[in-house]
């Protein structure tokens, strides 16, 4: 069965600044090739890019030809998840109905559309129910 993962999945992966995160999205993605159960949307590709060459007290995670190098290998090794109208219209009853904000909203909508079960995230409540699909924090207890 496939998850959505979210940006900060992606992130960790390349973010030495927290070895133990890193370990864990780096384990995510490996079996996600493995086991084809893995599931990117396109949103997520984009805020990776931003997120990693992004400076932080001076220096990016990633430079950006490195960024854009592994966004290319994302869109080789996983199934990209793009939107379309309907997406995009339950992204915005969905920032209503779960009071998300529009992006955490969007990401959700992916899942819910395309029948996806679990979305891997830090970035909402672990373990809560939003239509069918179930938040889960892959970092939970981890610092």
């Amino acid at each position: 069965m496939a998850a959505l993962v979210d940006t900060n999945i992606l992130v960790y992966r390349f973010d030495a600044r927290y070895p133990k995160k890193q370990r864990i999205a780096t384990a995510i993605l490996r079996n996600g090739i493995v086991h084809d159960s893995v599931r990117v949307p396109h949103q997520a590709i984009l805020e990776f890019v931003a997120a990693v060459t992004r400076p932080i007290r001076g220096h990016a995670i990633l430079q950006q030809a490195e960024a854009l190098r592994e966004a290319e290998e994302f869109l080789k090794q996983f199934t990209i998840l793009y939107p379309n109208e309907a997406i995009v219209r339950e992204a915005l009853r969905a920032c209503a109905a779960y009071r998300l904000n529009l992006f955490d909203a969007h990401m959700w909508s992916y899942a819910e559309h395309y029948g996806l079960p679990e979305i891997l995230t830090e970035d909402l409540q672990d373990d809560r129910l939003y239509g069918t699909v179930r938040i889960v924090n892959p970092f939970r207890g981890v610092s």
